[in-house]
């Protein structure tokens, strides 16, 4: 029994397949000025995800990702989750109607304590092997939890600025 309910017969393809998000979070600087932090966000397939972090601490990233979808409503809300080499699980919530991203992110310490080393692209195996390492460091505990909400600003299909992948590259 899959852990999450199939795709088969859900509105998938009209919904949620080769949609293209950039969104924006407001955040706070490291002296509570007021910032945006933009995130691109690629949903590729039914098995995979393609994202590019553009503004935060976490500008610089280039990734993909095997990930889960759940059909929270159709036509109005999906639900989609994976597990970084950082260490770092994500879960995010697409509001479709009113064009909002709420997401929860348990970065691990590794990841959030350097943020530095979490940039780069996972196309390059020197960016790859260092993320990997950065999930060695603390213990599954020591987590930096973050639930945000963002506002989409742009909604299109197919891949924009971000690089298609091959299915075959490995992925967690």
């Amino acid at each position: 029994m899959p852990v999450v309910p199939s795709l088969k017969d859900s509105t998938f393809d009209t919904d949620i397949r080769n949609r293209h998000l950039i969104y924006d979070y407001a955040a706070q600087d490291a002296h509570g000025n007021p910032e945006k932090w933009r995130y691109e966000f690629w949903f590729y397939n039914e098995d995979r995800v393609v994202y590019a972090i553009h503004g935060g601490p976490m500008a610089g990233r280039k990734n993909f990702q095997a990930a889960t979808f759940q059909c929270i409503r159709p036509g109005e809300l999906w639900q989609c989750n994976w597990l970084e080499e950082t260490g770092t699980i994500c879960s995010l919530v697409y509001d479709i109607p009113r064009k909002r991203i709420s997401s929860l992110m348990g970065f691990s310490k590794g990841h959030w304590e350097n943020a530095e080393a979490a940039h780069g692209d996972k196309r390059n195996a020197e960016d790859l092997a260092r993320w990997r390492g950065l999930a060695k460091i603390g213990i599954q505990t020591d987590r930096k939890l973050m639930s945000e909400q963002a506002e989409i600003v742009e909604d299109f299909r197919g891949p924009g600025d971000l690089e298609p992948i091959n299915m075959d590259w490995p992925t967690l």
